[in-house]
């Protein structure tokens, strides 16, 4: 089946998303793990991811867990030093696309302020042709209505959509509904698929 458009997740795909690493960086791995143990900071962030203010959905946490606070903090305050460093080789391929006028989009979970935050640091994150970003759009993958979203404004039918992200639930979400879909596990891995569909030669994929 012919591809029309291609459709990027970000986080660990374009750019590395680790808070774990990041935390066990700074507070040790042992605190990290008994933090994460008594909080579920990643339903906090799915919260963001949907739409909640970013600042305010970390405080309240930090608030409601006094003897994390500092910590729960970190993840509005410092939260670039947890999304970092680019893909380059992602990055590579979404420029090597868009050069050969494929239509590139994303699809995200990312919250409103800090989409915004991680273009300020990340010029390539404004470089899509079509923006999907979950925090506009109420709903984060892998619910079935934010591929319908993305349908309802797409030119091209789902068949002919060719969605990579690193998460297998969101995979199997978006090939239910019929899209092609590659689970990215490394650029290199995108790159062939990419090979494959014939979007582009070996020479294009590779940086």
């Amino acid at each position: 089946m012919a591809v029309d458009a291609v459709i990027f997740d970000i986080g660990n795909v374009l750019i590395e998303w680790q808070p774990e690493r990041f935390y066990d960086s700074e507070i040790g791995r042992d605190r990290r793990e008994a933090m994460f143990a008594a909080i579920d900071l990643h339903a906090m962030n799915d919260r963001v991811d949907a739409g909640e203010d970013f600042r305010s959905v970390v405080y309240e946490a930090a608030d409601a867990n006094p003897e994390w606070a500092d910590e729960i903090r970190m993840w509005h305050d410092r939260w670039i030093e947890m999304a970092t460093p680019a893909i380059p080789q992602s990055v590579f391929l979404l420029r090597a696309l868009r050069s050969k006028g494929i239509p590139v989009w994303c699809l995200t979970n990312f919250g409103i302020q800090s989409f915004d935050f991680a273009k300020l640091h990340y010029d390539f994150l404004d470089e899509f042709d079509r923006f999907f970003v979950s925090g506009h759009m109420g709903v984060i993958k892998p619910d079935p209505r934010i591929y319908e979203m993305v349908e309802e404004e797409s030119p091209f039918q789902a068949d002919r959509l060719l969605f990579t992200d690193d998460k297998q639930d969101n995979i199997a979400a978006a090939s239910a509904r019929g899209w092609q879909v590659h689970h990215f596990d490394g650029p290199h891995g995108w790159a062939t698929r990419l090979m494959d569909e014939g979007l582009l030669s070996e020479a294009e994929a590779r940086a």
